[in-house]
């Protein structure tokens, strides 16, 4: 009966990886996610229910558009099919099955599956454009908060932990009105700083801060990398430029996600 019911998890997986293509590719252009029919992003035409079907329409249309033949990128099957297996691997670590159909458990589960979306829409839209979108910023503070008051609530835990999360909160969102004010623009570093305030509220401060350890190592040798790459090139950057390419969201969300399976691993093993 749990192969039937993991099957489905991983088609609302498959489900919201789809979501998560076309998100990504919106939110930065500003343009509706919800309303908007889907289309192609190289002839505009708008796609039909047979195109939408997660990884079945890539197979039967052969990797390219039905409208136009061009080719539609692998980015989109592969993120598909990760986040069917990551919602599924998530249930399975979380002892999320038939038999253990709670409301606790449903509810936790759910607010995973919000803390992933949040995470993988943070990591994705940073990668393709190195930017910190702040309406996602907004929507992962939204979430925080409902967990939060769902912890305090259902769960009896520690409100003052909390309250100190939320007045961090409040410091940078006036941190990043002063800079927006001074600068007219979104700062970087004020997003990153709230997406790590949600990740604490979610994973706790041993995921975390080992998250942003592992990222700065892996940001040291991007760097070795990049300048390893440069030295056979004539047109070298400045260390500004080259670091102005690092997607430091992209690759704190990566390694927060790992390291959160990691603990589910080993929490599932030890049967806590």
């Amino acid at each position: 009966m749990n192969i039937f019911f993991y099957i489905v998890i991983f088609i609302i997986g498959t489900l919201f990886g789809s979501f998560y293509t076309l998100a990504i590719h919106r939110i930065p252009q500003r343009q509706d996610i919800t309303h908007t029919h889907s289309y192609c992003p190289n002839c505009n035409h708008k796609l039909g229910f047979l195109d939408l079907v997660p990884i079945l329409s890539y197979g039967f249309l052969q990797g390219k558009c039905r409208y136009c033949h061009n080719k539609i990128r692998l980015r989109y099957l592969v993120l598909e099919v990760l986040s069917g297996l990551l919602f599924v691997i998530v249930a399975i670590l979380m002892k999320f099955n038939v038999n253990t159909l709670t409301i606790a458990n449903i509810a936790s589960y759910s607010f995973m599956v919000l803390y992933l979306t949040f995470i993988l829409l943070i990591a994705g839209i940073d990668k393709e454009n190195r930017k910190i979108d702040k309406w996602v910023s907004i929507y992962g503070m939204g979430i925080s908060i409902m967990y939060m008051i769902y912890l305090c609530i259902v769960e009896n835990a520690n409100i003052y932990r909390y309250a100190i999360y939320l007045v961090f909160y409040i410091i940078v969102l006036i941190l990043d009105t002063i800079t927006l004010k001074k600068y007219a623009k979104n700062s970087y570093v004020t997003g990153i700083l709230l997406m790590i305030i949600t990740m604490v509220v979610y994973t706790g401060q041993y995921i975390t801060g080992n998250a942003i350890i592992f990222t700065l190592l892996a940001i040291f040798f991007y760097i070795c990398l990049h300048k390893i790459r440069q030295r056979k090139r004539k047109n070298r950057k400045t260390e500004r430029q080259i670091a102005n390419t690092i997607c430091i969201g992209f690759f704190l969300g990566s390694i927060n996600i790992i390291m959160l399976i990691l603990v589910l691993v080993i929490s599932y093993y030890r049967g806590v």
